[in-house]
C-alpha cells in the first residue's frame, strides 16, 4: 500500500471530507478525526492540527453549527464542542461531490486510469 495521504496533500479536499463525515450524524471535533482515520482505512494521516482550523472555518462560513456538549459529571475536562452540518454545509457538500468527480476524471484522462 502506499504512504498514508498527509494534510497537506488534502489541502481543499478536507473540508469536503469533514462535511461527509458530519452529514452522517454530529460529532466532536475529536470523534470527526476518528472517522476521517476509519473512513480511510489507514489511508490517511490526518493531524488534529489540520482538523481544528477545519472546522473554525466551515462554521465561521456557516457550513457547520456547534454547540457545547450536555454536562457530564462522570467525564473530565472542558465540555467539547459537538459540531452539526447546515443545510448550507449540505449543499456545499454536494458541490464539493461534484467537484471531486470532476477533478478525478480530468486526472485519469491525463495520466489514465488503470487497467
Amino acid at each position: 500500500m502506499s504512504e498514508p495521504i498527509s494534510g497537506k496533500s488534502l489541502h481543499g479536499h478536507l473540508d469536503t471530507m469533514v462535511l461527509a463525515v458530519l452529514d452522517k450524524s454530529e460529532a466532536h471535533g475529536f470523534e470527526v478525526w476518528k472517522r476521517l482515520e476509519a473512513q480511510a482505512k489507514g489511508g490517511l494521516k490526518l493531524k488534529e492540527g489540520s482538523l481544528y482550523p477545519a472546522l473554525y472555518r466551515l462554521e465561521t462560513a456557516g457550513l457547520l453549527t456547534a454547540r457545547k456538549e450536555e454536562d457530564d459529571s462522570s467525564r473530565r475536562g472542558p465540555r467539547r464542542r459537538i459540531y452539526k452540518i447546515t443545510r448550507k454545509g449540505k449543499r456545499r457538500l454536494d458541490q464539493g461531490r461534484q467537484e471531486w468527480q470532476h477533478f478525478v476524471s480530468v486526472v485519469e484522462c491525463v495520466i489514465g486510469a488503470p487497467a
